[in-house]
């Protein structure tokens, strides 16, 4: 699937040397407010991981840009894939945040909830974006990977985004 035409002001995008978060070594970055993304420089070397990463970064423009209905829609998603007990994701920023929930989570839709929210979409994005058939990180069984693409179909996010 190819990336969806991108709308709104130039994001700069900044190659660094073992960037860091408050958590530790990252492999990139998104600063929504100066829109800039950083990226370890030692994904140029990883052409296809690069490309991986700088979808995923550019979708965290886009979720904040997606308007409540979209992104309620897509926890809805969520939420029942989470009722439901079904392993996995499509990344590793969402998988972490998701084996960190608790059911307390999903109901009161705490930070923590939305946050694994987010990761989750940039990470869907990224995989069905990227141009990778298979990859580590995808661990999402493959019914569920389906479900996703066609939610990304009908809600428009695969012709065109804000960023």
């Amino acid at each position: 699937m190819r990336l969806p035409v991108l709308v709104g002001a130039p994001v700069q995008v900044r190659l660094v040397r073992a960037p860091r978060d408050r958590r530790g070594p990252v492999d990139g970055g998104a600063f929504l407010r100066r829109r800039r993304i950083v990226l370890d420089a030692d994904l140029a070397g990883r052409p296809a991981e690069l490309t991986r990463i700088l979808i995923h970064e550019l979708f965290h423009f886009a979720w904040l840009r997606l308007g409540n209905p979209l992104r309620r829609s897509w926890e809805e998603l969520l939420a029942d894939e989470w009722a439901a007990g079904v392993p996995g994701e499509l990344g590793w920023s969402a998988e972490w945040r998701k084996r960190a929930l608790a059911k307390r989570h999903s109901r009161a839709r705490t930070r923590r909830w939305r946050e694994y929210c987010c990761e989750s979409f940039c990470d869907t994005a990224a995989w069905l974006f990227a141009g990778l058939r298979a990859h580590p990180d995808f661990t999402l069984p493959p019914p569920h990977r389906a479900c996703r693409r066609q939610w990304f179909i009908r809600s428009g996010v695969t012709r065109r985004i804000s960023i």
